[in-house]
């Protein structure tokens, strides 16, 4: 591929200005990041719980209420993501794996990921001051905070530079537009200027300078609602390094979910993708599935009889540092989170939660492969279909 947009350099790595974003459960796997990487880019595994797309893994945790076994088993499945992601790739672009900070077993997750060849640990869903420290034995291994403003980069810049680290990168999202759980407190703060890509951009690369940094030395990548290549040049031309992109490689034909769940999201209209408040206490966006809608019907009544009470933990997973179901957390959501999102990596519309950004697709609701949407992405070269 001709890249019509400068590349970027990642701890030595030329890159193409697109990175595939991290989507779980296991929407972004080996197939999909392996062959996002072999294109020249940067592949993202989700880690959330890999063992659904190993038969034999599942099969040792059918009503498995072991939080040990399962942690050790969803480490074998990442183990094997992220080897034959590295298989497809062939020694071109990167790897990197998502990593949410409110998962309670991220630390292992980590590690596994550095010792399984990794390229970049990517971390969002909370701050993630202490990852420094937590690929401290593996140096070479790229790593990129998920945030969403200033002031969040601030606070990550700052403590990490008494660690004597910097960020490889920075992924700024935004929450007005991105999928699945949000930069932002609360539903209402989503909207807010700060998180503009042209403002924050701003702010950001003046607080680097304001530390007496090089801007250049931290790449930004603004991420969420990004689905044309005229989007991208802009975006390019403001400062960004490359940008991230999600909800249009969850839907091509490499994507690791069941062609029922990419339907799902290829055929969303816009007023059928709705924010709410998800278990982990962050909002979140998502396809207004049958699932959904009565489970927002039922909201108000569920939050009102909120309990702390560890046996609402579905599977004894406890994946979710904290959990509005398990612990009781009337603002939160009430509903296991790993359980709606394995039902939708199946494509079961009727009791799956299918995270999705809120923005048009480049082929509308048609599914192509990687290579096709890396084409159009990066030259504007094949029409979008609308």
């Amino acid at each position: 591929m001709q890249p019509e947009l400068p590349c970027w350099q990642l701890r030595g790595k030329k890159l193409l200005p697109i990175v595939q974003g991290g989507m779980g459960v296991g929407i972004s796997a080996h197939r999909l990041a392996g062959h996002v990487a072999a294109l020249g880019a940067l592949g993202t595994i989700s880690s959330v719980d890999l063992r659904h797309h190993h038969p034999d893994l599942l099969a040792r945790t059918v009503d498995c209420h072991d939080r040990e076994t399962l942690d050790r088993i969803n480490l074998i499945a990442l183990e094997r993501e992220i080897q034959m992601a590295l298989e497809i790739a062939a020694g071109r672009g990167a790897i990197a794996v998502n990593i949410m900070k409110a998962v309670a077993a991220h630390a292992a997750y980590v590690r596994q990921s550095c010792e399984s060849g990794a390229h970049a640990i990517v971390m969002g869903a909370g701050l993630p001051i202490d990852l420094p420290e937590m690929t401290r034995d593996f140096p070479d291994v790229a790593l990129i905070p998920i945030l969403s403003d200033a002031r969040g980069v601030n606070i990550i810049v700052k403590k990490w530079l008494r660690k004597q680290r910097l960020p490889d990168a920075i992924v700024i999202e935004h929450p007005r537009y991105a999928g699945g759980h949000l930069g932002a407190t609360k539903i209402e703060e989503i909207g807010d200027p700060r998180f503009d890509f042209e403002r924050a951009l701003t702010e950001i690369l003046e607080l680097l300078r304001g530390l007496g940094l090089e801007s250049e030395k931290i790449p930004l990548i603004p991420g969420g609602g990004i689905h044309t290549h005229e989007q991208i040049r802009a975006l390019l031309q403001m400062g960004a390094a490359a940008v991230q992109i999600g909800t249009p490689f969850a839907v091509t034909e490499e994507g690791d979910a069941d062609i029922a769940f990419k339907r799902v999201l290829a055929d969303a209209k816009p007023e059928n993708i709705v924010t709410f408040m998800s278990v982990a206490g962050l909002p979140a966006r998502a396809v207004l599935t049958p699932w959904l809608k009565n489970y927002l019907g039922r909201e108000k009544a569920l939050q009102s009889h909120a309990k702390a009470d560890q046996r609402r933990c579905v599977q004894g997973l406890n994946c979710l540092t904290m959990c509005g179901l398990r612990d009781g957390i009337a603002s939160a959501g009430q509903f296991c989170i790993d359980t709606r999102l394995a039902y939708a990596l199946k494509g079961d519309v009727k009791k799956g939660l299918f995270f999705r950004g809120s923005e048009p697709l480049p082929f509308g609701n048609a599914i192509r492969p990687v290579a096709e949407l890396m084409d159009y992405l990066m030259s504007g070269g094949t029409p979008a279909i609308r």
